[in-house]
């Protein structure tokens, strides 16, 4: 083997020769295991969170096939509708080309496709560089013929089922975009902005409680007032309860709109009165369904106001349904045509923003603002666009999800549908069981709360809506539009038109486990891995998608899509905040395995920033936390960082320096199996049994520690424990067998008669060879590399790693005698290495030894161990003191009940010891008379609280090195 690990090397050789073997294929023997990828970005990248998750993933799959499961981990990537058409408009502006609108849908839609071919290796790429074990030959794409056909076909069956349907609904608006957005592409962060304190006249001469002819209204968004159709106060407000059913003149408009009561209202929050504009606010939109109010869209798509009948009039076809509603007392003011002519003229056409100014101004001259009040406030911005997100009512094509009835026309259960309660009786049963359990909780809190789902998107990148139109509205659904004139009976001169939308992302991913295999058709890949066995994902997408496909698994094939769910943690910074480019702190994985010189990392974090203004801060913040850039540790030690860190909580800090620590432990597995084949190579290692054997205390005690370790392993497999799993085989391989079992093997090795030296290379390599098994799911690479050279010599046969059994305990192995025995015999090593680094004596310097007031117990294994305590203390032959014995001035350390007993006469230089002591006592009684002066002055509780923790703890740290060698000084005079 080479002197040290390199890991882009190996990496890159083993990579190719998995791939090209087959390796990642399923076996077809053995029990089913299927792990569907979550699909990414197809022009994405591979952030840290997925990293993290297919390590997760990757691990499991491993471990399945390593098990004799029959494995398949199905990859596949999205079409991402909203990011592929943003990249590509992006594009075609920069190489100034004609823009979207110009060259028309179809050719736009070649233009994606062309950077589709271009960009989908990307992720591909990375995916591959993380050792993930996907079946390449399977991979999926949700724009892919056979998948598009069972997106139009899982559309097709719900709408003829009753449980789709279009209609006018409040959604999510970007105004850039000029589309529809889900809840999980809408950012809100806190920001600044103004409270406005509105007056709104009294009509018809009505007074407050307090003699006032107005109320005041408070608003974050005054533009929006030229929608309002209300004023709300709550029912049981003694000072509004005489004006609810009266009405307010609406200022600028002079339109008359009435005072309902309604417990949505919060009485403390400013005056307790509030203005409804059920057009632009989710919550004021359900207030005026409950109250029969007219919703009046004030908005274009560009979230300019409208100017013309055609912008956006008002929705009759709710106002009618309003005014037929039982109990509605107040919509027999609303007789006048509700249309764009009850907007002033001087705001027509004006972008939203520009109408805010104008709006507040007139309002002042006219001295009707109250007051106005800075003000956080968390603002809805699209993920993509950055644009402030506005509420808009447009019609949009929707999953129902609340109605009382099934598909088959009988009533359903608790008011949900037949998509939606089953889903929740699918884990209410344990027939799908999230781990950690927690997360079930959230899961049903949703499911109970649920909303019928918009699944329309205003797009061109995507699969379009199966719906046609004739001139006079009508809407036919079908799989294409011959079938849509068969099964209408349409006359095939009626002039139709495809629906120009497409469908939200989401909506063509809530099939991904049962398309990815051949849905609609009952393929033998759909019966043998669906359901998969689990899905890996994050909390943040329990909404979004994990309770989707398990409506639709549950609805389409009557079974549950996976049987576990485990949620993992969100990916932050060392400091727990979320990644985000910017807040400047996004690492990119590869970066942290091949490594990135700082100015690198400064370009590319600093470029093309949303918000340019914030580089020179990103900037100082990068230099600051990698003032030497980041050291390349490989792809190992990144994915045992992210095992390690696997723990059950919301938060993931990832720290590149712990990284660099597990690169080190790459380094100790590699001199450790240089170590085993310098002693077993061109030597008789036992493997054939032909000649006799024999094993030394520590070669069964590492025996029996693998057989727990073994044990250990697949409780942590099953419990999702990577975190404990990690940390296991960190302790094993580091502590155990490389730090003590390779000295222990020494004596035997060196001084053993052929029979030992047999033993215990055949344990030296047996171990280690399990060993890697057992870590090979975690760190592939640095695993198959080491095991190639290691089998054979253990008698182990097979091409690869991967496809070899995974270590399961044998507990007739355990050895408690012997671990017992071993852990005594470490005690008594570290006690003399204590004496030796007390005294400042050099390691190889043979050590006169006492064994004071020891036990039976103690004095057999002294007489057992004898060599091997000699060998590796580096002591003379150890001698007991009977009772009575008088002790020479020794130094000591505590073994058990015992006394490890070192004299010290002609050891030691005692006068140069203590001058060497002196001087060091010296310097740490300085530096904490420093250190103690700083904490002392008065200023420095103005110092960041992090800034005193760290200077506290580092006069800790010196004090208690300064009695360490005070203690040794001490004992030193007194010899």
């Amino acid at each position: 083997m080479d002197k040290t690990f390199e890991p882009r090397d190996v990496e890159a050789r083993w990579r190719d020769r998995w791939e090209q073997t087959g390796c990642y294929a399923p076996s077809g023997k053995g029990e089913p295991y299927s792990i569907m990828i979550p699909p990414p970005n197809v022009t994405g990248t591979l952030h840290m969170g997925h990293a993290f998750q297919h390590t997760v993933m990757d691990a499991l799959t491993r471990h399945a096939r390593m098990s004799g499961k029959d494995t398949l981990w199905q990859p596949g990537t999205d079409h991402a509708g909203i990011a592929t058409q943003m990249v590509v408009e992006r594009n075609l502006k920069l190489a100034g080309e004609p823009a979207r609108l110009e060259l028309g849908r179809e050719k736009f839609v070649e233009k994606v496709w062309e950077w589709k071919q271009y960009s989908a290796g990307t992720i591909g790429g990375q995916i591959r560089r993380m050792g993930s074990s996907v079946d390449w030959s399977r991979e999926a794409f949700t724009m892919d013929p056979s998948y598009s056909k069972a997106v139009i076909e899982h559309f097709v069956r719900l709408y003829d089922a009753g449980l789709i349907y279009r209609g006018k609904r409040l959604v999510n608006w970007d105004p850039v975009l000029l589309t529809a957005i889900s809840d999980l592409e809408v950012v809100s962060e806190e920001e600044n902005g103004k409270l406005w304190h509105f007056r709104y006249p009294l009509a018809n001469g009505a007074k407050t409680a307090d003699g006032k002819d107005y109320i005041v209204v408070a608003t974050t968004r005054p533009e929006t007032m030229l929608g309002d159709t209300a004023v709300a106060v709550h029912p049981d407000d003694e000072r509004y309860a005489h004006l609810v059913g009266k009405s307010v003149l609406l200022p600028l408009t002079n339109r008359g709109i009435p005072i309902v009561a309604d417990d949505y209202v919060d009485r403390e929050f400013g005056t307790g009165c509030v203005k409804i504009t059920p057009a632009h606010d989710f919550n004021d939109y359900a207030l005026g369904q409950r109250h029969g109010l007219p919703i009046f869209n004030i908005f274009t798509k560009t979230a300019t106001i409208i100017s013309s009948a055609n912008d956006s009039p008002i929705v009759d076809e709710i106002r009618r349904r309003a005014e037929v509603r039982p109990g509605v007392k107040s919509v027999t003011m609303w007789t006048s045509v509700y249309d764009y002519t009850l907007i002033p003229e001087k705001y027509r056409g004006l972008d939203r923003f520009v109408a805010r100014r104008q709006i507040v101004a007139d309002l002042e001259a006219l001295g009707l603002v109250d007051k106005i009040d800075d003000h956080k406030l968390k603002v809805p911005r699209g993920d993509r666009s950055g644009a402030v997100v506005e509420p808009y009512l447009t019609d949009q094509w929707f999953v129902d999800l609340t109605r009382e009835t099934r598909h088959d026309g009988q009533p359903g259960p608790g008011g949900l549908t037949a998509i939606t309660r089953p889903a929740i009786d699918a884990v209410e049963s344990g027939r799908i069981r999230f781990v950690p359990d927690n997360w079930k909780t959230t899961y049903f809190q949703w499911l109970h709360n649920i909303q019928d789902w918009c699944i329309s998107r205003q797009l061109w990148w995507g699969h379009r809506i199966p719906a046609w139109f004739d001139d006079a509205g009508n809407v036919y659904v079908g799989r294409d539009e011959a079938e849509v004139r068969i099964k209408h009976g349409l006359a095939a001169d009626l002039s139709l038109r495809q629906d120009e939308d497409v469908f939200d992302t989401w909506f063509s991913s809530d099939i991904w486990p049962m398309a990815t295999l051949g849905w609609p058709e009952q393929t033998e890949a759909l019966k043998k891995w669906y359901p998969s066995s689990v899905l890996v994902t994050g909390f943040d997408i329990i909404f979004f998608w994990v309770a989707r496909m398990v409506m639709m698994g549950q609805y389409f094939q009557n079974d549950v899509p996976f049987r576990e769910v485990y949620i993992t943690g969100l990916v932050r910074d060392p400091e727990g905040n979320k990644m985000s480019k910017s807040k400047g702190n996004v690492l990119d994985p590869l970066d942290v395995v091949d490594g990135i010189a700082l100015e690198d990392l400064v370009k590319k974090r600093t470029t093309g920033l949303m918000k340019p203004e914030t580089a020179p801060k990103i900037e100082a913040k990068t230099r600051k936390d990698y003032p030497q850039g980041i050291a390349a540790v490989g792809v190992d030690a990144l994915r045992f960082t992210f095992a390690a860190l696997a723990t059950q909580g919301r938060d993931i800090r990832f720290d590149a320096g712990r990284a660099a620590g597990y690169r080190n432990f790459c380094n100790k597995i590699w001199n450790a199996a240089r170590y085993v084949l310098m002693s077993c190579e061109d030597q008789d290692c036992g493997r054939d049994g032909k000649l006799p054997v024999e094993l030394s205390d520590a070669d069964r005690w590492i025996i029996s520690k693998l057989q727990k370790l073994e044990a250990e392993a697949a409780e942590h497999f099953a419990g999702y424990r990577f975190d404990l799993l990690s940390t296991a085989l960190y302790q094993f391989i580091w502590n155990e067998y490389c730090d003590w079992y390779l000295e222990l093997s020494k004596p035997a090795l060196q001084q053993g008669s052929a029979a030992q030296q047999r033993g215990t290379r055949r344990t030296l390599l047996r171990v280690l060879e399990a060993a890697l098994r057992l870590l090979h799911p975690l760190m592939p690479f640095i695993t198959e590399e080491v095991w190639q050279r290691i089998a054979p010599l253990a008698g182990i046969t097979g091409d690869t790693i991967m496809l070899q059994v995974y270590p399961r305990a044998e507990p007739a192995k355990i050895d408690e005698a012997a671990e017992a025995d071993i852990e005594w015999l470490k005690a008594f090593i570290l006690g003399v290495r204590q004496i030796r680094g007390e005294m400042n004596i050099a390691p190889g310097k043979p050590l006169p030894l006492l064994l004071q007031e020891g036990s039976a117990e103690d004095i057999a294994r002294l007489a057992r161990m004898r060599n091997a305590i000699e060998f590796l203390a580096r002591v003379e032959t150890p001698r007991v003191l009977e009772a009575g014995d008088s002790a020479p001035q020794s130094a000591t350390a505590l073994l058990g009940t015992a006394r490890l007993l070192v004299p010290m006469a002609g050891l030691i230089d005692k006068d140069a010891e203590l001058a060497r002591l002196g001087k060091q006592i010296a310097k740490l009684e300085t530096d904490v008379m420093k250190t103690q002066s700083r904490i002392d002055n008065p200023n420095f509780g103005k110092a960041p609280a992090n800034v005193q923790d760290q200077a506290r703890q580092h006069l800790a740290k010196l004090q208690a090195e300064l009695q360490i060698l005070q203690r040794q000084s001490t004992d030193i005079a007194a010899l």
